[in-house]
């Protein structure tokens, strides 16, 4: 009986360093996320949520769903036309935006940073762990960001669009952040949900905890979270 317990107890121990190699060896970027569909109708009007906009930096602890995630980034650049047309408008239809995301508090999506790629309203994992912190402290400090359930972090790759329209682009690209900035301000409140928009952080910083490649560049960030 001793020997059997022995083993047993063995194989326990072999099972548990099997588990922590596996998720050792488990990367973010193994991590692909499909998100539910956008939800393309309300029971509040547009007319409301112009009215009932305000800037919020403070959140309650709940979590958000990943089907509110998906709408606010599908809100930000989600797909609207078979063609590719985005529900923000861009200059040339050349699309420099790119959105990250930075995961605190979301049921069944696992802390960590990603990219949304709206063609396949899916999320691509790129950095495990909770990093709101980290992020709010290349933000000044400002504590929503931290607080908030998510940080949604607009960027822009300006090649896209100078190599167009030259440097007059790089005024297009800022009107068109502001676009995808306000689409996701509205949906927070049709989603009765809190956010704001930052534009207050080192780029360098928020550059490299992202991993953005080096033609990009961060422009906004928006904390998300319930209402308190």
């Amino acid at each position: 009986m001793l020997r059997v317990h022995n083993l047993l107890k063995q194989s326990r121990v072999y099972l548990l360093l099997f588990t922590i190699l596996l998720v050792a060896d488990t990367t973010a970027e193994d991590v692909v996320v499909k998100l539910p569909g956008p939800n393309l109708s309300s029971g509040v009007s547009l007319e409301e949520c112009l009215a009932q906009r305000r800037s919020v930096r403070s959140y309650s602890s709940e979590p958000l769903t990943l089907t509110e995630v998906s709408q606010l980034l599908w809100a930000a650049q989600g797909i609207t036309r078979e063609w590719g047309g985005r529900t923000a408008p861009s200059a040339g239809g050349l699309y420099p935006l790119e959105i990250y995301l930075i995961v605190g508090n979301v049921e069944n999506l696992p802390a960590g940073i990603y990219h949304y790629a709206p063609q396949e309203q899916e999320l691509t994992g790129l950095t495990t762990g909770d990093l709101r912190t980290d992020l709010a402290e290349a933000s000044l400090g400002q504590r929503a960001i931290s607080t908030g359930a998510i940080d949604i972090i607009i960027t822009a790759i300006y090649e896209r669009t100078t190599g167009k329209y030259g440097e007059r682009g790089i005024q297009y690209v800022h009107q068109e952040s502001g676009h995808a900035a306000q689409n996701i301000c509205l949906q927070a409140v049709a989603l009765d949900l809190g956010t704001v928009t930052m534009g207050a952080f080192r780029e360098e910083e928020v550059a490299r905890l992202l991993q953005l490649p080096p033609e990009a560049t961060a422009l906004y960030i928006l904390p998300v979270g319930r209402l308190p």
